[in-house]
């Protein structure tokens, strides 16, 4: 058997594990990357690889497709005996998945065999042939390279022929960092890590000499996407969208300035939540919200039924001008919060009691009657809560039109609470951001994980229902 096949199958022994014995994350990670090269090589014989599995196995690498997805006939090649021959030679966690262990060796070995492969079907013959037709291009020897992979980095010899024309796809010229290693940066960056974390991280973890540039350069292909992203078409109706605000601190020369980051997250008519975008401003008012709510217009976005939102300056003028059939509600919970910041400790649980009569009326008349009832017992201590509340009253009674089981879907903007806050979790270790850009990708990225866990909205067939009385025609029949 051949040294690059007999490591190969140490390889695929890999995955055999022992029972019993409970493994770390390097370990277990060491056991999924052995069980993807397994079904690789799952065509190998007790002859070796045969050409037609390599030529098969570099097509997916190279044209991306995750190497579990092979045919059910070529997992059958796979034997036991493969496994159990090779299990005898690898013991300890250092042997597997350590500096110059079994992993980082077979990744050698293998993109080694790649790009000898690829030189091949360049020059148009094998090793040790002369080349057809006599005298023209060949081999001239290799040159070393070091690779950052996500086991550490490795050193492979990388060929090369005589006129420099060859141009390998597995590893190109010029590439320091192998596939997935890329992915494992954006992967931290997402989560919340500064690059100077990082940096730190693939050092300890991988010994990998990686600097904050190169991170940077990496986690600056997400821009694209975000951008693409933010300019994305979007439905022609929603019938809710909340709108919310956060602050976040910026650099701007040599000082730090906070800047208002607003996000719109839409309900489409089957209830699933997408963020519609994310736009940045140092101060709000009417010309703003103009030119957002003008851009969803373009953007695909023909009616919106309801929006709900924090008390946002110059929103309702703004969307009467591009939308002027939606309805405007103010977030209940922020508008109570805002109440009680006037209220002292001792009386708050009070006020909060006496506020909750106007908010779960049965309709806007009954709440009318309720508010006069709370100005009259707390006025003369804290005028200004009835002050604002009669201030904002038509964007507070619209969600009142509704059953109460419809009205948790829109009186409040919790929906994009929620999403804030995971997107404080991940910046509450950094002071600030150098700039604009770093704030959009980090914020993309966010949003992107969050929405994998993201459920339909709450009680959403009744609230359909709801608005389909209320709203006509404006909600399409088609809708669910």
């Amino acid at each position: 058997m051949s040294t690059n096949t007999h490591i190969m199958h140490s390889r695929v022994g890999l995955d055999g594990g022992r029972a019993g014995v409970e493994l770390g994350e390097p370990v277990g990670r060491a056991r999924r990357d052995a069980g993807a090269a397994r079904e690789l090589l799952e065509g190998v014989d007790s002859r070796g690889l045969t050409e037609e599995l390599v030529e098969e196995a570099l097509a997916r690498v190279r044209c991306g497709v995750p190497v579990g997805e092979l045919p059910s006939e070529v997992r059958e090649r796979l034997t036991d005996g493969l496994i159990d021959e090779l299990l005898g030679g690898v013991s300890g966690e250092e042997e597997i998945v350590g500096k110059g262990g079994l992993l980082a060796e077979l990744t050698c070995r293998l993109v080694e065999r790649a790009m000898a492969g690829e030189l091949t079907g360049h020059l148009g013959y094998e090793p040790g042939h002369a080349p057809p037709g006599g005298a023209g291009n060949a081999r001239n020897g290799t040159t070393p390279k070091t690779l950052q992979t996500d086991r550490g980095p490795i050193r492979i010899a990388a060929p090369r022929d005589r006129r420099g024309s060859f141009e390998p796809q597995i590893v190109k010229k010029r590439q320091t960092r192998f596939a997935g290693f890329d992915e494992q940066i954006v992967a931290m960056y997402s989560r919340g890590m500064t690059t100077r974390d990082i940096e730190a991280h693939l050092s300890e973890i991988y010994g990998a000499s990686v600097g904050r540039d190169t991170i940077s350069r990496v986690t600056a292909a997400v821009l694209a996407d975000a951008k693409e992203w933010q300019s994305r078409p979007l439905e022609s109706i929603y019938p809710i969208v909340f709108l919310d605000a956060m602050v976040i601190k910026i650099r701007d020369g040599n000082a730090v300035r906070k800047h208002s980051v607003y996000l719109a997250v839409g309900v489409n008519t089957d209830g699933e939540r997408d963020v519609l975008g994310m736009w940045f401003r140092k101060t709000e008012g009417a010309k703003f919200w103009l030119g957002v709510l003008t851009e969803l217009k373009a953007r695909g976005v023909e009616d919106v039924l309801v929006c709900c939102v924090d008390g946002l300056t110059g929103f309702p003028e703004a969307i009467e001008a591009v939308y002027p059939k939606a309805w405007v509600q103010t977030c209940i919970v922020h508008q109570i919060r805002s109440s009680l910041r006037f209220v002292s400790y001792r009386d708050r649980r009070q006020v909060a009691k006496d506020l909750k009569p106007i908010y779960t009326a049965t309709d806007r008349d009954h709440a009318e009657t309720e508010l006069e009832r709370f100005a009259e017992k707390w006025d003369p201590r804290y005028p200004m809560i009835s002050a604002s509340w009669i201030e904002n009253w038509e964007q507070i009674v619209p969600f009142l039109a509704f059953p109460p089981d419809v009205r948790r879907v829109i009186y409040t903007t919790n929906s994009i609470e929620a999403l804030n806050r995971q997107i404080r979790k991940h910046i509450k270790t950094r002071g600030s951001f150098p700039n604009e850009d770093s704030v959009r990708k980090l914020l993309y990225l966010t949003i992107t994980n969050a929405k994998k866990t993201w459920k339909n909205t709450y009680n959403w067939s009744a609230a359909l229902a709801a608005f389909k009385i209320h709203f006509g025609d404006r909600l399409p029949d088609t809708a669910r």
